[in-house]
């Protein structure tokens, strides 16, 4: 019995801590993801030009020559991703091709000891990130496709298999992990932000050995679920999912345009209605966007993507009270539009994309009383009006939400409804009369 009980405590206090440790990031809602490489250079697509053999690993390599981060300024980045209205930027500092953002001991690619550069530009931005309220996370690719000890170089040319030569495969896991120790020790992400997973098992990779070595360096950290599914959260890319994940933690990654790295001819930018649309999708559904921008070699940021990045934070500003510490909404038909609800799910918020043709909104099946409804950000009451509630019957009925044509948001309209107690959804079906 005492063992018994032992192990409930041990149990609730696990499942306790991990809550703990992933409070932050259910409360964020938004990142930033930047895609910095030297695939910059030329703007191709990053490690999977040569990869898939669009060039050569000769050629792509000669972008080295070009990745100069001339006008690379990491506090003004830092500034921009606050002022977006993220609370956390993930940055990769290892892409598949192998080239490394800072000054490593291990390997031949990076910035500081290969590239015209000539310098570690991943500390700096480190530095500024420390001093803001942000949390660092940090993109690593499991794959190298350039290393000489790795499995794979394209998809054509495979070194070697693991079972055929185990000191080789050794060889490369040794320095996988000198420099994920690297990472670790010198900048102790919040976030780890893995790729390339699909190439082995996670018994190759041996992930239980790496969560176990970056925990013990940092108890708190927290890992995306690329590590053949052994991370604390979901990680949906591109598509936002139809239907809410079952996870309760999961992030939308997306690019700002059709690429993650810099690209001059892709100038199929989002705008800030869509990335709104985006991120309002993600809210109603419980889950992070974690927004991708790609700055140039020079290490600028393209001014397509400062325009979305402030469009957006202009409006979180405006309506930050219904976003950050919110949770997933209430099911479409009780509203035609997505929704969510403050933590104590007490008040309840619709999200306008468009004006309402008669000037009005609908809830229906809400069974609490309305104390009251307003537009957030703007403040203005709204009047209200219940139809189709009789004295014989729970159904709650329909709620009519006048909203005045001066009170729309140019993006997003938001209303903040409050309610009596946590709310409550009248989720039986109604049927015949058959007395009253």
């Amino acid at each position: 019995m005492k063992k018994t009980f032992t192990l409930t405590l041990l149990v609730l206090f696990g499942f306790s801590y991990a809550q703990d440790k992933m409070s932050w990031f259910e409360e964020a809602k938004l990142g930033i993801f930047i895609h910095w490489g030297i695939y910059a250079v030329d703007g191709i697509s990053e490690s999977w030009s040569f990869y898939n053999g669009y060039l050569s690993h000769e050629d792509y390599m000669k972008q080295l020559s070009g990745f100069t981060a001339e006008k690379y300024q990491p506090k003004d980045w830092v500034k921009l991703i606050s002022n977006s209205g993220a609370k956390y930027t993930v940055i990769t500092s290892k892409h598949h091709d192998g080239f490394a953002l800072w000054n490593s001991k291990y390997g031949r690619l990076n910035a500081f000891s290969s590239a015209r550069a000539k310098k570690d530009v991943l500390t700096p931005f480190v530095k500024a990130v420390r001093k803001s309220d942000l949390k660092l996370g940090m993109y690593f690719s499991l794959p190298d496709w350039s290393y000489e000890d790795y499995t794979h170089h394209t998809n054509k040319i495979r070194r070697y298999q693991i079972a055929a030569d185990t000191l080789r495969w050794n060889r490369y896991l040794n320095y996988m992990n000198a420099q994920l120790d690297e990472l670790s020790q010198n900048y102790t992400p919040d976030l780890w932000w893995f790729d390339g997973d699909w190439e082995h098992s996670s018994e190759e990779w041996r992930v239980d050995q790496i969560k176990t070595k970056l925990i013990g360096q940092n108890k708190n950290s927290i890992f995306n679920s690329r590590l053949n599914g052994k991370g604390d959260y979901e990680t949906p890319e591109i598509g936002i999912p139809v239907m809410a994940p079952r996870s309760k933690y999961w992030e939308l990654c997306v690019s700002i345009n059709d690429s993650w790295g810099y690209q001059p001819n892709d100038n199929n930018y989002k705008t800030p209605m869509q990335v709104i649309d985006l991120f309002v999708d993600t809210l109603s559904k419980g889950g992070n966007l974690l927004l991708n921008i790609g700055p140039k070699a020079d290490g600028s940021i393209p001014d397509a993507q400062k325009n979305v990045l402030n469009e957006l934070g202009g409006w979180i500003k405006k309506h930050q009270s219904a976003v950050y510490p919110t949770q997933r909404g209430i099911p479409y038909e009780h509203f035609y539009g997505p929704t969510t609800l403050s933590k104590d799910r007490k008040t309840l918020y619709l999200y306008l994309r468009d004006i309402p043709k008669d000037g009005n909104v609908v809830l229906k099946g809400i069974s609490n009383k309305i104390n009251r409804a307003y537009v957030v950000g703007q403040g203005a009451i709204l009047n209200q009006q219940t139809i189709c509630t009789v004295y014989w019957n729970k159904y709650p009925g329909l709620t009519y939400i006048e909203v005045p044509k001066e009170s729309i948001d140019p993006y997003y309209t938001v209303i903040a409804v409050l309610l009596d107690g946590e709310i409550e959804l009248y989720r039986e079906h109604n049927g015949a009369v058959e007395q009253n």
